[in-house]
Parts: structure tokens; C-alpha cells; sequence
């Protein structure tokens, strides 16, 4: 059986059905295809597959079936429903083995000597940290600025003709800030430039980046698509079929930052159902952001979904949800972040997301402790924040647990 040629209705069909094709044994789901290496009927079989006159499989570290289809299923949902001059949008996705390869695949494909970024604050703190780590000594330099504002994201277009890439992050993390992907995309276009943009808070349920012109996509596949916290994973998908064939395939393959079949197996079998936990995720996170902006001891709730939030409207347009994220400032700062932390008794103290339970973090004493305090109060990472994955838990227990640890002793 094949749905190859299906037109898909809905998202969850999708979400189940696509990318996988018939298995010669004819399991029910593509088996994890634990193999290093693959073999060929005669030596001219391997110099048509070398050469590309044939398709089939090498290495596994070039491709393999459970592999492919993690890929396949992922860029189909991020292009659903998409169009480019009357036919279905495509794309192609290369599974890596987290996102943060995911991200290094891109900017050493894409980038070279002399070129910059332009991209915003409150990145994650492991993208900031790739720029300015591995890429400034490339000389490869990233420009950081309020992309909110659009005259001053064209100001520097404009000035600087060695911007080569905008990159975004919508939600931003921690603070949820959201930026316009159709109007910065629609900057790029009229500059020559390329775009690119982790959609990791969303997903391609919530969001869907290639709607507004954004070139490339970029998940931590660890996060909402897996679902479960089972496997690391990161994904990037691209609309230049060519470059995603050629130079991006070829930078992955030469990186080594490949996933496997275990792991694509576990990310396969989350993303089928997105659309479910995803509703159950968003509802819950409704009720949560609610509870925490009428609370005495809150002094903040930065949840895009809140009409107090600044990028309400934006994010309005462009997602079909606010989605499961949220940060809050607990009132007294730093200590009062931390017992806040302690007292928890239900909800998980880690710094990851996207998992069927609630997950908090304090980044000031976590993720982001060895950041200097200036630099975290610039971005809005303050000392009371506590950064916040609503799981799927019954909305009762969470805002139960969140009432008792709230309490100031």
C-alpha cells in the first residue's frame, strides 16, 4: 500500500501517513533499519548508485530508509496545504542527529568568510552561542538587533551589503518575543538575502514558516515533534530543492551530525500524533498563562497569547495558536525563583521541552548562569524567570502544583 499520490484533507493523516512507503516485508511501520552499509547485486549496481544514475542506499550516514522518512513526514508537514505558482509547495528535510547540527549544517552551507547574519536577542542560548564561538573566528559575524522593528532591520539591510542570512527564532526563547516572518521575509527578498527559522516553539501544527516566504525551517526534533523525550534529534527543511540536494546534503555528510534509525524510529512514531498533543499541550497552556497573570505573586507572564504580551498581534497572525511555551517572573527575585523551583511536586524541574509532562526551568541559576547578569537582564532573562513547558497533565494538578509552590513560607 502506498499513499504516495493521496491528497491529504487534514493534518493528523498526514502526520500518520506520510513519508512512509511499502515496506518488502511488509511490516506495518518501517522497520528501524539498523545497518551501517548496504550492499549491491553487481559492482555496476554501486557505480550507478555512486554516480547517482541510480537511487538506493550507501551509507548510513548518507540516508536510510527509517531515516528518509522522519525526513519526508516532517517536510510535509511544514509545506501542508502550501502552494508555489499553482502546484504543492516542496520541500526537502535532512534529519540530523540534534538540532544544534542541524543549525551548524545550515550556516557552514550557506555561509562563507565575510558574510553576516542578521538575526535578534533572546535566541536560544546554544544558536547565540554557535555564532559566536564557531563563526566569528570563520570571521562570519552576527548582527543582533530588535527585528521587531522593521524600519531598523531594513536600516541595516541597507547598510550593510555583507548580511547574507536573517535568521529567526518565533517564539524566541526564553521570552517568547515573536517576530514578522512575512515582513522580514518579504525585506530579504527585496535585499537578496536569505532566511531561516527555528520553529521548534511552534511546530509546523501551529506555524508554518514556508506560508510567509522564510527560506529555510529548523527544529530540535528532541523537543514538541518527538514529544516523549526519547531521542535527540534536530531537522532542517529547505524550498531550494537544489541546495538542499547538493550543498546542504554534501556539508552534512562531511559534518558527520547524521541521526540514526533507533531515534528516527522514536521521532516517527511522536510526530503521529502532533495534532492531538498539541491541542491538549495548547489548551492546557490557555488555563496556565490565566492563572499565573492574576496571581499576587507573579510579577510577569510572558505568553504570546495574553493581550498584555508586546507581539500579540503578530503572533495572532501568523500562528493558529499561541502554542505550549510561556516564561513568568516570579516575585523576589533570584531566591524566590529557586524555592519556587523546590516546592514544585508534580510538574519536572529540567531544562528541556515539549514533553507530555510539565517541565520548568530557572535559566538564571540553570541554563544561563555563566551569562553575566547584565547581559541576561538585556535579554529579558531576569532573575525570578522561570521558563515553562505546559505538558498535558489534567489542567487541575498543574495549577494545584503551581498554588502550593507559589506560596511564600
Amino acid at each position: 500500500m502506498s499513499t504516495k499520490n493521496f491528497k491529504y484533507k487534514g493534518f493528523s493523516s498526514l502526520a500518520i501517513h506520510a513519508g512512509q512507503h511499502p515496506d518488502p516485508m511488509y511490516a506495518h511501520l518501517t522497520p528501524i533499519y539498523a545497518s551501517s552499509t548496504y550492499v549491491y547485486e553487481e559492482a555496476e549496481q554501486g557505480m550507478r548508485r555512486f554516480s547517482g544514475q541510480e537511487p538506493g542506499y550507501i551509507y548510513s550516514r548518507w540516508g536510510n530508509p527509517t531515516m528518509n522518512e522522519a525526513e519526508e513526514k516532517i517536510a510535509a508537514m511544514e509545506t501542508f496545504g502550501l502552494e508555489k505558482d499553482g502546484a504543492p509547495l516542496e520541500a526537502k528535510g535532512i534529519l540530523h542527529a540534534s538540532g544544534m547540527a542541524a543549525i551548524s549544517s545550515l550556516f557552514l552551507a550557506a555561509l562563507k568568510k565575510g558574510d553576516k547574519i542578521l538575526t535578534h536577542y533572546s535566541l536560544y542560548s546554544g544558536t547565540q552561542d554557535f555564532m559566536k564561538t564557531l563563526l566569528e573566528p570563520l570571521e562570519v559575524e552576527a548582527i543582533i538587533v530588535d527585528l521587531r522593528d522593521l524600519t531598523l532591520a531594513e536600516k541595516c539591510l541597507k547598510e550593510d551589503p555583507a548580511i547574507r542570512m536573517i535568521y529567526l527564532e518565533t517564539p524566541a526563547n526564553p521570552t517568547l518575543q515573536c517576530v514578522d516572518l512575512s515582513a522580514l521575509s518579504s525585506l530579504a527578498k527585496q535585499y537578496g538575502k536569505l532566511t531561516a527559522c527555528d520553529n521548534t516553539f511552534a511546530t509546523p501544527y501551529l506555524q508554518q514558516p514556508f506560508k510567509y516566504g522564510i527560506d529555510f525551517v529548523l527544529h530540535s526534533t528532541t523537543k514538541f515533534l518527538n514529544g516523549h523525550g526519547t531521542a535527540i534529534g534536530g531537522v532542517l527543511v529547505g524550498t531550494d530543492l537544489e541546495f538542499m540536494k547538493t550543498r546542504a546534503t554534501k556539508t552534512h555528510r562531511l559534518l558527520g551530525g547524521n541521526s540514526n534509525a533507533f531515534e528516527a524510529f522514536l521521532l516517527i512514531n511522536g510526530m503521529k500524533t502532533l495534532e492531538v498533543r498539541m491541542q491538549r499541550h495548547c489548551e492546557n497552556a490557555m488555563k496556565v498563562a490565566n492563572f499565573l497573570i492574576g496571581h499576587e505573586s507573579i510579577e510577569k507572564v510572558n505568553y504570546n497569547g495574553l493581550p498584555t504580551h508586546p507581539d500579540f498581534e503578530v503572533s495572532n497572525r501568523q500562528m493558529s495558536h499561541p502554542g505550549a511555551m510561556m516564561s513568568f517572573e516570579v516575585k523576589g527575585g533570584f531566591d524566590a525563583g529557586v524555592q519556587f523551583m523546590n516546592k514544585l511536586q508534580l510538574c519536572t524541574r529540567t531544562v528541556s521541552l515539549g514533553t507530555c509532562d510539565t517541565l520548568l526551568s530557572h535559566p538564571a541559576s540553570m541554563s544561563h548562569s555563566s551569562v553575566p547578569r547584565e547581559s541576561r537582564l538585556e535579554y529579558g532573562i531576569t532573575d525570578g524567570l522561570i521558563r515553562l513547558s505546559v505538558g498535558m497533565e489534567n489542567i487541575e494538578d498543574i495549577l494545584t502544583d503551581f498554588e502550593q509552590a507559589l506560596i511564600r513560607n
